[in-house]
């Protein structure tokens, strides 16, 4: 397997589960507020009311699209941070009636590490399993919350490795009934399915949707019980203290509320995309796990195939070299030599996994030629292991 040259115009990126390219739209705004939005938004004079005022725009905007009140969103620096100051937040926040946290197997690792910090401190875990397809069993659910002792519930709305979409609704019923507040990680969906409701708190990055990186939401319901995680800051939110970025805020509002403007056409074109790339490659490629759900219980962005005999980063280097980027194993952990943790608690193939997540911009003919090269690189991976047919 030799050196392919691909020109930087030939390239195709399929990791948009990772970070969708910034938005031009995005782009523009960003660069408009650094002349607009500079000024401390705390202050008095023109420039500040200027920065305030793009800075509560963005607040509007985004609360209009995840279904919120503007004052219930906080912007932080990532998606993870979110979660963390969400997640410990709520359970701070509800110490005095339980210290037992719920979550899915599948989470996010910032869900996983805050629950493994919460249990250090000698609070309660437990972790709910996932079907095959990666979803959540609402009786399950049912089950760990019925007695109503547990401090919060994480359960993510769709998990960004598999493309699973969880049972939101019922998930929301079972908050309510229960009155365990669930704390429900919006990345994956935000801008892409309609929104989620009956959340207590809820997490999301802007990378997942073609807003610049360094820019997460929290939203905090007001009837929640929520504690910070550390002392209070004289700016303009106490939730997240520290100097706001104006201008990356803005663009991060920006991207979403154009990705949302045109979700429902989006989401059928990008599922048709994956569901040609999900049947062509169970077609002509033997010993294949196609991971996750179909139909609408799937993310439409997202694909996730494991094979064996191959190895995964062999796979995303032939790949690369063909001009295809794309990764493999779970996103949180590609840098790690432990399997993926949501292949794992799916009983998925954890080996030889590629994930595909096709972008905005992604055409038929990408994957088609994605999917071409896909089959020559495991067919010659797997010509090198002996006893392997191909």
């Amino acid at each position: 397997m030799g050196d392919t040259d691909v020109s930087a115009s030939e390239r195709v990126y399929l990791d948009a589960a990772s970070i969708e390219p910034l938005r031009p739209a995005a782009k523009d705004a960003y660069l408009a507020a650094l002349d607009q939005g500079w000024a401390d938004p705390l202050r008095l004079h023109s420039d500040a009311r200027r920065a305030r005022s793009l800075y509560d725009q963005a607040r509007e905007s985004v609360a209009g699209v995840i279904g919120c009140r503007p004052d219930e969103v906080t912007f932080v620096a990532s998606g993870t941070e979110a979660v963390v100051r969400g997640l410990t937040g709520l359970v701070r926040g509800r110490a005095r009636h339980s210290t037992l946290l719920v979550h899915s197997a599948v989470e996010h690792s910032s869900v996983l590490h805050t629950a493994e910090a919460h249990e250090a401190a000698g609070g309660g875990v437990r972790s709910l399993p996932v079907s095959a397809a990666g979803t959540v069993p609402v009786d399950a659910v049912d089950e760990a919350l019925a007695a109503g002792d547990a401090a919060a519930i994480a359960v993510q709305a769709a998990n960004l490795e598999s493309g699973a979409v969880q049972p939101t609704g019922a998930l929301a019923e079972a908050s309510d009934r229960s009155g365990v507040p669930w704390c429900c990680d919006l990345t994956g969906v935000a801008g892409r399915l309609p929104p989620v409701p009956g959340w207590s708190v809820a997490t999301a990055g802007a990378n997942a949707w073609g807003g610049p990186a360094g820019v997460g939401v929290l939203a905090v319901r007001k009837r929640v019980r929520w504690r910070p995680t550390g002392p209070a800051d004289d700016r303009l939110d106490p939730r997240a203290p520290g100097f706001e970025n104006v201008p990356a805020i803005v663009a991060a509002a920006v991207a979403l509320v154009e990705m949302e403007s045109a979700r429902d056409v989006r989401a059928a074109h990008q599922h048709a995309l994956t569901e040609l790339l999900r049947s062509e490659v169970a077609r002509r490629v033997p010993d294949v796990d196609v991971i996750g759900p179909t139909g609408a219980n799937r993310l439409p962005h997202v694909a996730s195939l494991s094979f064996l005999y191959v190895d995964g980063e062999v796979l995303v280097t032939e790949l690369d070299r063909r001009g295809f980027a794309v990764a493999s194993g779970s996103a949180c952990t590609s840098s790690s030599l432990e399997p993926s943790h949501v292949l794992a608690a799916m009983g998925a193939l954890t080996h030889g996994n590629v994930r595909v997540s096709v972008t905005c911009s992604t055409t038929d003919d990408d994957v088609r030629r994605f999917v071409d090269a896909l089959v020559s690189v495991v067919a010659d991976v797997r010509s090198q292991v002996d006893g392997v047919r191909t």
